[in-house]
């Protein structure tokens, strides 16, 4: 990785109007998380499972990762300055690896946090490292995809929604087959398998999981280099 790309990356990333639409997420999912603790008569297993798993990692994490995956080189390609990193000797795989550390980074960082947050709110010190870790592998997961996307497609944001939506929520959610291919699925189950607790259920065992997670982040770091190689320095794919 190349810790100067990585720099000028968060800068300009951290710097878009496009990292504000990550502010209002946290929020929601703290006060909602505040209103569940304290509701009475409602048990963990009926409210848990909606705050965490419905809305932090089948739509928090993934509308994170997206808007800030498919930033990391999206942006650069929509404006015409990834024609400055080609023409420089720079193996294609070191520019996508460092643009994804920072991706993964801000996405965990994003999402951890305020999953942790409302976990210990929730009273689950072990759920708050398991949505932690979960959020992190899901997260790198997820960046990788949308990297990918970033380079293949030139509305990679509609691309991924449609993803998220259709795949990601609803497949996933009437046909359990699908659930295995459903990275939401594996920060689900890493979480859960850490924290033991009615605060979030998970659908697929840690080991799929974790071998999936693996074959999600390989394809999509590899699909994202092999595209940059066929880009030209006009920054179009040849």
């Amino acid at each position: 990785m190349n810790l100067t790309i990585m720099s000028l990356t968060a800068r300009a990333m951290l710097g878009r109007k496009r990292v504000l639409m990550l502010l209002p997420m946290p929020v929601i999912l703290i006060g909602l998380t505040l209103i569940g603790v304290n509701a009475g008569g409602v048990t963990d297993a009926e409210w848990g499972p909606v705050v965490f798993s419905s809305l932090g990692i089948s739509v928090i994490l993934p509308l994170t990762a997206l808007i800030v995956g498919s930033s990391a080189l999206g942006l650069e390609i929509d404006d015409g300055t990834i024609t400055h990193l080609l023409t420089k000797p720079l193996p294609r795989s070191e520019i996508v690896l460092s643009k994804l550390a920072v991706a993964w980074l801000v996405t965990t960082v994003a999402t951890g946090v305020p999953l942790a947050a409302a976990a210990l709110i929730a009273g689950s010190g072990k759920l708050a490292v398991g949505l932690v870790i979960g959020a992190a592998i899901g997260g790198l997961a997820y960046s990788a995809l949308f990297l990918a996307l970033s380079v293949m497609t030139k509305r990679p944001v509609a691309v991924g929604l449609v993803y998220i939506v259709l795949w990601e929520n609803i497949l996933v959610s009437y046909v359990s087959g699908a659930r295995v291919f459903s990275v939401r699925q594996h920060a689900t189950a890493i979480a859960d398998s850490i924290g033991n607790t009615q605060l979030i259920d998970a659908s697929v065992s840690i080991g799929t999981a974790l071998i999936m997670s693996v074959i999600f982040i390989a394809v999509g770091t590899v699909g994202a280099t092999q595209r940059l190689r066929s880009f030209a320095l006009t920054g179009e794919a040849n």
